[in-house]
């Protein structure tokens, strides 16, 4: 029953870790990187598909990211979506492909993307103090069910602080490689 329970924090732990991950690599920085457009939906004929199901993304250079749609009459869609997406990035288009520059960020709104990670982090940490109190709350109650002794109850939930504790400090380790990412001019 323990490793049951030591088992489900692991994974809302890892769980919690990747989706703070995928978020934070939806974040623009100076540089062009393709997750930035994951959250990119195109009107494809009544249906709305990501991006990269109606066009393939290309890293030009540094800061240059390249749109070539699969359908050249999907131009218009694709720039709309990029516009409505709020990226921050206004898409040139030439006919063939769409060539989305990324600008070079102000030192002023690299600080204030800093301080958005940090606030999204500790969102994501409040999820893994959460799962803990979860998971001690489960072990209380399988003491009460007399189904663990108190010894026991004591040394799972010394597993799950460390769980918790690596959790944090894996979250630590994302933020500050972004926060680097972000200041670096």
């Amino acid at each position: 029953m323990i490793d049951e329970v030591l088992s489900e924090f692991r994974g809302r732990v890892d769980e919690t870790c990747e989706a703070l991950k995928r978020e934070l690599a939806r974040m623009r920085t100076g540089r062009a990187n393709l997750s930035i457009l994951d959250g990119v939906r195109v009107d494809y004929y009544g249906q709305k598909s990501p991006l990269n199901q109606v066009a393939s993304l290309t890293v030009a250079d540094p800061r240059l990211i390249v749109v070539k749609p699969w359908d050249k009459s999907m131009i218009p869609a694709i720039e709309k979506a990029i516009f409505d997406s709020e990226l921050g990035i206004t898409p040139q288009n030439d006919g063939e492909v769409i060539r989305l520059p990324i600008p070079q960020m102000t030192e002023e709104r690299r600080k204030e993307m800093v301080k958005q990670v940090k606030a999204k982090a500790e969102e994501f940490k409040v999820t893994i103090r959460n799962a803990r109190r979860d998971a001690r709350e489960m072990l209380e109650e399988l003491k009460k069910e007399g189904e663990i002794s108190e010894d026991e109850q004591h040394r799972a939930e010394e597993k799950v602080q460390d769980l918790t504790n690596e959790g944090i400090a894996r979250i630590d380790r994302m933020v500050a490689a972004k926060e680097e990412e972000l200041m670096e001019v």
